[in-house]
């Protein structure tokens, strides 16, 4: 396999050294790439509306979100014209998007291929700077529909949605990678999560030289372990001779004190080397806990990767996240909205994004904050601080994520690995932090013990943190919101997937928002009730 590790490099040598040759000379690089992306526009049909016949029309073109555009690809789902490109969109993807609403986002072959480059480039940036990998064994993070499977667009109309995350690399890539990559039998067919995780822990379990695991969210990969934790007996005996003996016992650790022990991860797993995730604002504290479960493993942030375009990478020698620049055009709007590109950006300045991609989206508004922490060779590398639109608002108290992050790391709330706070509008409007595990002074505290004083202290606190805005407070104080409520739960984190995916949320795509931004469901807080006490 080692053999075949270092071909592929050889093979794909040629995209990553385009790539390092764009970051001494990122104005020209950009420039490039604005060029072809204003070649298809001028032929599409968005773009004669607006009148764009050169590169020097590029200001007139609106900045824009995608609201502005629904109905744009509404119509080219439904005609399949080429509206917003001059090239087939080969699928639609679906996304929830921060605001709740559906989007559609077309795929083309070319916005594919860019998703293909930044895979070779990060591929060969690991071979050659990170961990000396021997087998290659890689887990994609899978995403199976657990809803109904229909396809409005028809026929002969392109498909939504991807039945699986390698389809977003191109098929000689797929084809390379096919030996090297874990599968889940039977996966387009499954309908329940239970069965995907089952199935999924299987397969896991199953592949001793498992290397590499790249998902999207940790707290994906936690609700795979917990669940292996929980039903290691029944997939012990479902594996029967498929795993090692040795594997086995490491699976069915002697029960202490009445309660299972927990499993060594980094004993089951030996030759894993790197766990590629997101790790960054509300991640953050999913990939620390994965850190401390995987010892020596490389827990690496994904850098800023979106549905609708590839946006920055992890580079091992830049030590940080550089922008995919041979292949988006990016723009920068700073706090006085000026707008900039990339070679003007500041060193310690924060900006929004605003994306052109090779798939029909022109001056997007993609709704992330970034911060320039430092050059690497002449090009910006760019640390995503968050949303632009995280804001909660039951009374007008207006909470944003930022805050409400910053407020909670000022708690002794380190034990926990995943914190949300959600608005409730039932039966007064007030907020209730979601914990999967409480530690004050060593006695961690449960669902069995939620209504101790120290729980009942921290809820004090965080309520009068909050109080330092001056609209909570104001809400607080004229009794509109009733005082911050807390939950603690190993369960908690389980019970939001599982909503999330019945409601259409693929398990690959589940996000954990420190500050929920839409009043919870009354379904979901009933179930998250009955671990109140």
């Amino acid at each position: 396999m080692q053999i075949l590790i270092k071909l592929f490099s050889k093979l794909i040598y040629p995209i990553n050294h385009k790539f390092v040759k764009a970051l001494s000379n990122p104005k020209f690089a950009q420039q490039k790439v604005k060029q072809d992306i204003v070649k298809n526009l001028i032929k599409s049909e968005y773009g004669k509306s607006l009148n764009i016949n050169s590169i020097d029309d590029w200001e007139r073109i609106p900045i824009v979100e995608y609201d502005d555009i629904k109905e744009w690809i509404i119509k080219q789902q439904q005609t399949q014209k080429y509206l917003l490109t001059n090239e087939p969109v080969i699928f639609y993807e679906k996304t929830s998007g921060s605001r709740g609403a559906a989007k559609f986002i077309p795929y083309t072959k070319s916005l594919r291929r860019s998703f293909n480059q930044m895979f070779c480039i990060w591929a060969y940036d690991l071979i050659i700077n990170g961990p000396r990998f021997s087998t290659g064994k890689i887990y994609f993070c899978i995403s199976p529909n657990l809803t109904t499977k229909t396809n409005s667009s028809g026929e002969n109309r392109a498909k939504i949605g991807l039945e699986d995350d390698s389809e977003y690399l191109d098929n000689w890539l797929r084809w390379l990678l096919s030996p090297f990559l874990v599968s889940v039998p039977g996966i387009k067919n499954i309908q329940s999560a239970d069965e995907f995780k089952h199935k999924l822990a299987l397969a896991l379990l199953a592949t001793e030289n498992l290397e590499i695991i790249s998902v999207w969210s940790p707290t994906f990969l936690k609700v795979i372990l917990d669940y292996i934790q929980t039903h290691r007996q029944q997939l012990c005996a479902d594996l029967k001779n498929k795993i090692s003996p040795q594997r086995h016992s490491i699976l069915l650790s002697q029960k202490t004190d009445n309660k299972p022990e927990q499993i060594p991860w980094n004993l089951l797993w030996k030759q894993l080397k790197l766990i590629s995730c997101w790790d960054s604002v509300n991640a953050a504290d999913g990939a620390e806990f994965l850190r401390s479960l995987f010892p020596g493993v490389l827990v690496q942030g994904k850098g800023l990767l979106a549905t609708e375009a590839p946006m920055t990478i992890p580079l091992i020698p830049a030590r940080g996240y550089v922008p995919v620049l041979n292949e988006v055009f990016f723009e920068f709007e700073d706090e006085n909205n000026h707008i900039f590109q990339l070679h003007q950006l500041k060193q310690g300045n924060t900006y929004e994004i605003i994306i052109s991609q090779k798939g029909g989206l022109y001056r997007y508004r993609i709704g992330d904050r970034i911060r320039v922490t430092h050059f690497y060779q002449s090009t910006p590398c760019l640390e995503f601080l968050g949303r632009t639109q995280e804001i909660s608002d039951l009374v007008g108290e207006k909470l944003n994520s930022q805050f409400v992050r910053e407020t909670l790391e000022s708690l002794p709330l380190e034990s926990a690995s995943f914190k949300s706070l959600v608005p409730v509008k039932e039966p007064q409007e007030h907020y209730i932090l979601l914990l999967d595990k409480l530690e004050i002074d060593a006695n961690i505290i449960d669902s069995n013990t939620i209504t101790t004083s120290s729980a009942a202290e921290i809820a004090q606190k965080l309520d009068t943190a909050l109080q330092k805005s001056p609209q909570y407070r104001h809400a607080r104080l004229l009794g509109q919101l009733q005082p911050v409520r807390l939950i603690v739960s190993s369960q908690i984190p389980e019970i939001i997937a599982q909503f999330k995916t019945q409601s259409g949320t693929k398990w690959g795509d589940l996000k954990h928002e420190i500050l929920v931004t839409t009043p919870i469901a009354s379904k979901v807080l009933e179930h998250l009730m009955d671990f109140h006490g």
